[in-house]
């Protein structure tokens, strides 16, 4: 099976980098008409528990669909890095549907 990082469209993120920000993002899968998203939600929810383990951040709201998802997050004081959670995230994922 393909991994998540070719599946899914480049991130483009124009975005102001607020530390401690809240933050809404969209992510896509690159083919619409996948429902890997949800198809492999486990992996999803294991990929962004093992993530916050090590980067903390606070998740506001997540919406999960098959071909894409939305999500809200406010990032600790000082920090703006959402970019490296989002790495960690497809790339645990894709590791996982692998």
């Amino acid at each position: 099976m393909p991994n998540i990082t070719s599946r899914m469209t480049a991130m483009r993120y124009r975005r102001a980098h607020v530390s401690g920000g809240t933050f809404f993002f969209t992510v896509n899968l690159d083919d619409r008409s996948s429902g890997l998203l949800v198809e492999h939600i486990d992996a999803l929810r294991h990929a962004v528990r093992a993530v916050k383990q090590r980067h903390a951040f606070q998740i506001d709201a997540w919406v999960v669909l098959p071909d894409h998802m939305h999500a809200v997050w406010t990032l600790p004081p000082g920090d703006a890095d959402f970019s490296t959670r989002w790495m960690l995230i497809k790339a645990g994922f894709s590791r996982a549907i692998g």
